[in-house]
């Protein structure tokens, strides 16, 4: 990885490794090299449990990477996940000194610096400052102060941070290979960057990305991140519940939900059977189609519900003009759009990477939306951080980390 145009996006998801090769071109497009995967063991609720067996699958997806784009992966940016990740918005505000009142990029430094002078628990540590509107001299909404007149320079900022411990876990795994991480990201927050386009996140809209262990959100309202977070709760959960509902085991679960389930009551026809052939180890068995969709319903149903009550803390649901944008490997889940939509009261739409070209499979995969993201947020990085106001802060977490 020779060429500074090359970057990789690793997700390790709790039911698959994801690595996306990704190149930027002169004209701003991004293409995607190659997708490389691999089962995801030693991973629970997006975090990792088995270190040694979590890095084995690491390391199988990125050789499959590495054959499937003929490029040899240096560094990685990382997507993270958990439900102790947290989110909230705060203001910052710095002086300008009284023989001086153009504004620079050190006041505009500081006044992250000062957005961040609140309390979190003391076993966090900050992961991202997202920039939503500047204020200078009265004037609000401003999205590049640099260069303008005033005595106080005021900035909203989103600030997600989690606990230190768990992100570095992610890193070292990834540093073991060895591999040079350059920065870790939100799952969330990497998804967005592929699936929505400006204009939906001026218009306001919530992504929605739906995992097997997690489900990450980040709203947008006014083109900013207004809230975020992730629960830990996803498809693995709904097939866990198949499996004891129905007395059947996870793997034909999985399967079972993936072919023929539905988060939709009342479509099918009354004592409509589905039929599972015996198999070494299993007898078969008959299950009632409208059983199953009844599990699957109540589980997605109950993590929807849960979201909404946590975004409901705020007002913002009521400036989603874009609507609602369902992602992940669970939006593959037939209905899905309509239940959530039915529980919002809002327009939904299934989405995938929005913003690249290349391999065609891979980009048109809501399952690879993440770790595509990751390539672009890589890619916003490098050729417009002023405007994006994405910190970099991955040096938090290396110390002590070999």
């Amino acid at each position: 990885m020779a060429s500074n145009n090359l970057m990789v996006g690793l997700e390790i998801g709790t039911s698959k490794i994801c690595v996306v090769v990704g190149e930027s071109r002169t004209d701003g497009t991004l293409k995607i090299l190659g997708v490389g995967q691999a089962p995801s063991r030693g991973v629970r609720k997006g975090e990792i449990v088995d270190f040694e067996t979590a890095m084995k699958c690491v390391h199988e997806a990125m050789v499959d990477a590495e054959q499937k784009s003929d490029v040899m992966i240096r560094s990685v940016y990382v997507a993270v996940a958990g439900s102790h990740l947290q989110s909230f918005n705060n203001r910052g505000c710095v002086m300008l000194p009284e023989d001086r009142d153009e504004i620079d990029e050190q006041d505009v430094e500081d006044v992250k610096i000062n957005a961040r002078e609140v309390s979190i628990p003391a076993q966090n540590a900050f992961l991202h400052s997202i920039i939503q509107h500047y204020h200078v001299a009265g004037q609000n909404g401003v999205l590049n102060p640099i260069g303008m007149l005033g005595q106080k320079l005021e900035a909203d900022f989103h600030i997600i941070h989690g606990v230190r411990t768990r992100i570095q876990n992610t890193i070292r795994c990834v540093k073991e290979l060895p591999l040079d991480v350059e920065d870790v990201v939100f799952g969330g927050l990497a998804s967005a960057q592929v699936v929505l386009t400006q204009h939906q996140k001026d218009l306001g809209a919530l992504v929605i990305d739906m995992g097997g262990g997690t489900t990450d959100y980040v709203l947008y309202a006014d083109g900013a991140v207004k809230q975020s977070g992730c629960l830990a709760v996803g498809g693995d959960h709904i097939t866990n519940d198949i499996s004891m509902g129905l007395r059947i085991p996870m793997a034909r679960a999985e399967k079972l939900k993936i072919e023929e389930g539905s988060c939709i009551l009342g479509n099918c026809l009354p004592g409509e059977i589905i039929l599972l052939k015996d198999d070494s180890g299993f007898a078969g068995k008959e299950i009632e189609r409208e059983t199953l969709n009844t599990i699957i319903h109540l589980r997605v149903r109950e993590g929807l519900e849960l979201l909404k009550r946590g975004l409901e803390d705020e007002p913002y649901l009521s400036y989603l003009g874009a609507g609602i944008f369902m992602t992940g490997g669970c939006s593959l889940l037939n209905g899905i759009d309509h239940l959530t939509e039915e529980i919002f009261e809002i327009p939904a739409h299934l989405a995938h990477a929005q913003t690249t070209w290349g391999v065609t499979s891979a980009v048109e995969d809501p399952q690879f939306s993440t770790a595509i993201g990751l390539v672009k947020f890589a890619q916003v990085m490098q050729t417009d951080r002023p405007r994006r106001g994405f910190g970099r802060i991955i040096g938090r977490f290396f110390s002590g980390i070999r």
